[in-house]
């Protein structure tokens, strides 16, 4: 789909939460999907949010991870517990606002 073509006349605006699902999401977005939550997550103040990529095969959770490690507000990531989505999910603490 086009942008053009999107049903939506501007972006949707979601409201913040400490867990964003990337299933809605393309595999070629993640990463700047996951580049704009951490920093609405920082900016609103957050200090630990969830990330659900899946279990599949671990393409998800690779490219994830992979934007994790190099990323300067984040101060660790793990997986989630199991009760959390295990590791279908990742769980990021994220560093203090300056």
């Amino acid at each position: 789909m086009k942008k053009s073509e999107s049903p939506f006349g501007e972006p949707v605006v979601l409201p913040l939460e400490d867990v964003i699902d990337l299933h809605a999401f393309q595999p070629k977005d993640i990463p700047s999907v996951v580049e704009e939550y951490l920093e609405q997550c920082i900016q609103a103040g957050l200090s630990e949010v969830r990330i659900i990529h899946g279990r599949g095969v671990g393409v998800q959770r690779n490219i994830v991870r992979s934007l994790l490690e190099k990323h300067p507000l984040v101060d660790s990531f793990q997986d989630a517990p199991p009760q959390a989505g295990g590791w279908g999910a990742t769980v990021v603490i994220l560093k203090k606002a300056r």
